[in-house]
């Protein structure tokens, strides 16, 4: 495949594009809080990714890092004040609260809107690097070597984002999500980790596609790093 995308061949980038759709689409909401703006980076990236087709090494394994790599660095170009993302996670995390608990048969609903609007909150306390890392470390299941080949930076410095991003993370936990009674067993960092992880490739997208805003905050499989 890597040798395809070198050459240009039009059919490997459908290829591409219906594999990891969703997991830029995902990792660019986690960026940005901002579906529409997701949407955007999407579509950028993988024009991005034509574009630098002749940079990918010719040996190596899933082209995963380098699409997210690239989407990073296209939502850091749209969001690249902290200020502006708080705006918009505030909006957003405003909007998937604001569904009225009116029946038993939405409650599934309501409850992935409420941990989306966690999530965001939580997100928005932390850096733009941190946030980074926590997106493709904990929202994509990268290992630290894959996110720092995305993030075209040392191991150790996503090691030690990651580390900061985590405490940061805690701290929130333990001052806003409380576990409920009956779930002292579950950890507070628990919770927290569970909540910013989001769905990794999943099932194909059409080519052309507003993206699942439930799957956004759904865990990564563990065993497919």
């Amino acid at each position: 495949m890597r040798t395809r995308v070198r050459a240009g061949d039009p059919s490997v980038f459908a290829e591409l594009f219906d594999a990891y759709s969703r997991a830029v689409y995902n990792h660019a909401f986690r960026l940005t809080a901002d579906w529409s703006t997701a949407e955007d980076v999407m579509a950028t990236t993988f024009m991005e990714a034509w574009r630098l087709r002749g940079r990918v090494d010719p040996e190596g394994g899933s082209l995963r890092p380098w699409l997210l790599g690239i989407a990073t660095n296209t939502a850091r170009n749209q969001f690249r004040s902290n200020r502006r993302y708080r705006r918009a996670a505030g909006a957003a995390a405003a909007a998937e609260t604001a569904v009225p608990d009116h029946a038993d048969a939405v409650a599934d609903r309501l409850d992935d809107r409420r941990r989306l609007a966690t999530a965001l909150t939580a997100l928005a306390t932390l850096r733009r690097p941190e946030r980074e890392v926590i997106a493709l470390c904990l929202g994509e299941g990268l290992d630290y070597e894959a996110a720092a080949e995305a993030l075209g930076i040392p191991v150790g410095t996503v090691a030690s984002r990651l580390s900061r991003a985590r405490k940061k993370l805690r701290a929130v936990a333990e001052a806003q999500l409380a576990p409920p009674k009956g779930e002292a067993g579950r950890t507070v960092t628990g919770v927290a980790a569970e909540k910013v992880r989001g769905n990794r490739e999943g099932p194909r997208l059409p080519r052309q596609t507003r993206g699942d805003h439930a799957n956004a905050i759904r865990p990564a499989q563990e065993g497919n790093r």
